[in-house]
């Protein structure tokens, strides 16, 4: 038996973290993995997963108890966050939507009502959120969304169609970027939120995806949908695209972050793997081409865990900027997907084999270079500011 791999231990990491990891690590385990199969087979988590994990304080972990959460800190956030990528991947796409976006859209931008309504729903589990922004004709560039939004008295009525939608069909909340009155370019656009049952408002069917089949991913219509004024975030118009702009560099850390958990994990049980596998007589891992490239593939996934780690701590001082997340979104994804398709190699035949982790980590890790700004934005964005 070979001793463990090193782990890099984070500057920020304390006992206390260490232990909550440790703690929802079990929890997973025990009682979300069993069902992921199922979960990939009917393209959907099972609202009883939601629930048990706003049961157990991981919705909402750096939302104040005043409106539902467990009153944390954004270390404590991203704890949760990496051990889902490791530990119960399935979950980490429409968690990281639900308690690490559309829950801090409405902590940093709603009215005391909307906080009131939405937040202890949506920390409990009760609700499950998302947040609507890209269009069939494009995502990226969010200024020419044609969704549009009108005044009706006390409602707004909305029309138009969003895509590539995660938690789509599931969601209770969808924050909604619609164009107010045709206000041309970042002024016109304002974020809504739109509740499951409101009047013109239809999800579309699930979207058959290369990977990720257990994210409930979906097409949103609106034809004419009405939503209370009271909806409108933050209740000024116009304001959806800055607020949009302000919570990037935190998405794309959160896409650094589960990129980081993925390269490791494929690290941690590729090398398990090569020990245990023998070919001629001798283990994989005593041929020299496999250990010299898994101690690439290590020191790379240690190289972007140094990296991720002081985003983070720049997240948690306010400090992180849109093109240090930018940096960490584009490099973390491509090394990821890099990482995953080594380590099946390794894995040979039974690396293409659907029931195997590591099949399903190559699928999975494809789109983390698309969504949340492709990675050619993300370098565009980088060399504006050279």
């Amino acid at each position: 038996m070979t001793a463990s791999a090193p782990r890099t231990t984070s500057a920020w990491m304390t006992p206390e973290l260490e232990s909550l990891r440790d703690q929802f690590g079990r929890f997973l385990d025990a009682e979300l993995k069993p069902h992921a199969a199922r979960w990939r087979r009917q393209r959907m988590i099972d609202r009883s997963a939601w629930t048990a994990l706003g049961g157990m304080g991981a919705l909402g972990a750096a939302i104040p108890e005043e409106w539902g959460g467990s009153g944390g800190d954004v270390y404590q956030e991203m704890v949760l966050l990496d051990t889902i990528n490791r530990r119960c991947s399935d979950l980490a796409n429409g968690y990281s939507v639900h308690s690490g976006i559309v829950t801090h859209y409405v902590l940093t931008y709603g009215t005391e009502d909307q906080k009131r309504r939405w937040l202890p729903k949506l920390c409990s589990g009760e609700w499950i959120g998302a947040i609507a922004m890209t269009e069939p004709g494009g995502g990226s560039d969010l200024q020419a969304l044609t969704t549009r939004g009108r005044r009706d008295g006390d409602d707004y009525v909305i029309d138009g169609q969003k895509t590539f939608i995660t938690n789509g069909i599931a969601a209770d909340l969808v924050l909604v970027a619609v164009r107010i009155d045709g206000t041309p370019g970042a002024k016109g656009i304002s974020l809504i939120g739109v509740e499951k049952g409101a009047p013109g408002f239809q999800p579309g069917r699930p979207l058959e995806k290369i990977g990720l089949h257990a994210a409930d991913t979906a097409e949103l219509f609106f034809d004419g949908a009405r939503a209370p004024v009271d909806n409108l975030l933050g209740g000024i118009e116009g304001r959806g695209f800055y607020q949009m702009m302000e919570q990037l560099p935190r998405e794309r850390l959160i896409l650094a972050i589960g990129a980081v958990a993925a390269m490791e994990h494929a690290v941690e049980i590729t090398r398990a793997y090569v020990h245990e596998r023998k070919a001629f007589g001798k283990t994989l891992f005593d041929f020299q081409t496999i250990s010299f490239r898994l101690a690439e593939l290590a020191t790379e996934a240690h190289i972007a865990r140094v990296f991720v780690d002081d985003c983070l701590v720049k997240l948690a001082e306010n400090r992180l900027d849109n093109v240090t997340a930018s940096m960490a979104k584009w490099w973390c994804s491509e090394r990821q997907v890099q990482t995953v398709d080594a380590c099946l190699q390794m894995f040979g035949g039974y690396g293409y084999i659907e029931e195997t982790e590591i099949a399903r980590m190559y699928t999975d890790a494809r789109i983390q270079k698309i969504y949340g700004g492709a990675n050619e934005i993300m370098k565009l964005l980088i060399a504006r500011s050279l």
